[in-house]
């Protein structure tokens, strides 16, 4: 779209309606892991850490693993809990990559999505630019035509006035013709 000529009203409304296309080049980006199974698993996995359903549910289980096992209902995890620190260190070693990965990938795609903001931004302002000159443009020929048109005015004006002064003058011969 960097040429000076309007756009036809199609492509214009294509362009209009394609609000993405300057994203589209980071496409690969958008998943954070890929787009096989296990990269939509590990990002759905690593976006669940952070909800509150989750952080409910840990403490939840945690609460009732520590109750069961201090009471006395059962036995297989007694005080001081290795088990649940070793479940919690397991937890730790997968969701810390992850969620490292996760960061890192939304980095990268806040960064693409930036450059294409930008390079829609200076899309943007090309084409104001071009219809700042155009309109430039249209409003000096716009002065033009209406300078043609006062001359033409002045033109029509004395045209009429020398018609009128013509025709007043042939009357007055004609009446002198008459009497005389």
């Amino acid at each position: 779209m960097k040429e000076t000529e309007p756009q036809p009203a199609s492509q214009a409304k294509r362009i209009i309606g394609d609000h993405l296309r300057f994203h589209r080049q980071y496409h690969h980006l958008w998943p954070t892991f890929g787009e096989n199974w296990f990269a939509l698993k590990a990002e759905a996995f690593a976006r669940f850490f952070g909800t509150p359903l989750f952080l409910g549910a840990q403490t939840l289980i945690v609460l009732v693993w520590i109750v069961l096992n201090v009471v006395g209902w059962v036995k297989f995890d007694v005080y001081p809990f290795i088990l649940l620190n070793l479940a919690f260190s397991l937890q730790a070693a997968y969701a810390a990559p992850l969620i490292l990965l996760a960061q890192t990938r939304q980095a990268e795609r806040d960064k693409a999505s930036a450059e294409a903001d930008a390079l829609h931004r200076e899309d943007i302002a090309s084409i104001n630019d071009q219809r700042l000159q155009i309109a430039a443009q249209q409003n000096e020929q716009m002065l033009h035509l209406l300078q043609q048109n006062t001359e033409l005015t002045t033109m029509t004006k004395q045209l009429t006035e020398r018609v009128e002064r013509l025709t007043i003058e042939l009357h007055n011969k004609i009446i002198e013709n008459a009497k005389g």
